[in-house]
């Protein structure tokens, strides 16, 4: 846990430099699995891949803010529950419905045949409202994953007593914790997922749902109800 510094406050660059520290090593092998998936699975191109991150980045902060806006109300209480059952339940419960999700689009013709450029030849990726609320949820949820940094920023939220002084606690160390290698990685995934489905329509709604299975048994496995 970092120092107190001089005044028995923590700085907001320390907390920063402490989400920074998990985005860069713990994050990356947490996440990738979920969101590489996810990209792969629907062939998403730089952009699109690089939205989803964008926003699974933008789950992840919120969750931090408020996560430690209520240690500073709840106390280290909240630290020790988010620790064990519930943190996993709802890591597994958003990767099961994200599976789900990639499944039931595999099942919509619109969804794998795509939208044609002018001309006729090769379909866009198609793209549906309400897409990017898996990433949201994943990112959110993946927030509650159990680690050193967290119980250290919930502590030190807790120790705060105030919900206000908790949030900008969370906001610095969720800002922090988007200093990672998923900005590349989830979208080289994806480009990975396009070259595969180029010249392949028959296996876009395969890929989707081979994808949609993976992150079930991803989320069955968090909460140990996969064998293996």
């Amino acid at each position: 846990m970092p120092e107190l510094e001089s005044g028995g406050q923590i700085g907001f660059f320390t907390i920063w430099l402490l989400g920074a520290s998990m985005g860069l090593t713990a994050c990356t092998v947490t996440c990738l699995p979920f969101m590489g998936t996810w990209a792969f699975g629907r062939a998403s191109g730089t952009r699109e891949a690089f939205q989803h991150t964008l926003i699974f980045l933008g789950g992840r902060v919120l969750a931090y803010t408020l996560l430690a806006a209520s240690a500073g109300l709840a106390g280290l209480g909240l630290a020790k529950a988010l620790g064990g059952t519930w943190g996993n339940l709802a890591i597994a419960s958003v990767s099961v419905m994200s599976g789900l999700w990639l499944v039931y689009r595999a099942r919509q013709p619109a969804a794998c045949a795509g939208t044609m450029r002018p001309g006729g030849s090769q379909p866009l990726h198609f793209r549906r409202k309400g897409d990017s609320a898996p990433p949201m949820a994943l990112g959110a949820a993946l927030a509650l994953t159990p680690c050193t940094p967290l119980a250290s920023l919930l502590a030190l939220a807790a120790q705060t007593g105030s919900a206000a002084s908790g949030a900008g606690y969370g906001l610095a160390f969720g800002l922090g914790a988007t200093m990672t290698p998923i900005l590349i990685l989830v979208p080289l995934a994806g480009r990975l997922g396009r070259e595969l489905k180029l010249g392949r329509g028959w296996l876009a709604p395969w890929m989707m749902r081979l994808a949609g299975m993976v992150l079930i048994v991803l989320g069955l496995r968090r909460f140990g109800f996969w064998p293996f």
